[in-house]
């Protein structure tokens, strides 16, 4: 029996192994910002904490990360509000993440800052944005 595709957490109209899956899985790197914010959101709904650190800046990043929250999480869509082309090395993407959380619903609205180094893209930080 063939299984059945996996759709992309992230909310293109790709399969999990066409589009998020090779970044999570270290075969390929993001050539955008937004393509990084897509992917970490992915990382996020999967629960890999190895990937989000992986692509968070060493100059930010958490010495460790919990995905363990109490209640749990569920991760339920991304919106990309904005995320202009890349100036240079730096780029920003404004996004909202929708979850559910002990049956409330919820959302993070951030506007998230990136650096590419050695033609790789990492999150740097972010700023919650008041709705």
């Amino acid at each position: 029996m063939k299984k059945k595709p996996t759709p992309c957490h992230c909310g293109r109209p790709a399969t999990f192994d066409a589009c998020c899956g090779p970044m999570l899985a270290g075969n390929r790197s993001a050539d955008t910002p937004e393509a990084l914010m897509r992917s970490r959101y992915t990382a996020f709904a999967r629960g890999d904490t190895a990937y989000l650190l992986a692509s968070w800046h060493p100059d930010t990043r958490p010495e460790h990360l919990s995905l363990d929250d109490d209640p749990p999480m569920r991760w339920l869509g991304l919106s990309i509000r904005s995320a202009p082309p890349a100036d240079g090395d730096t780029g920003t993407v404004e996004f909202i993440a929708r979850y559910r959380s002990g049956g409330r619903a919820g959302q993070i609205h951030e506007l998230s800052r990136f650096r590419r180094e050695h033609d790789c893209w990492f999150y740097v930080d972010g700023d919650i944005q008041d709705d």
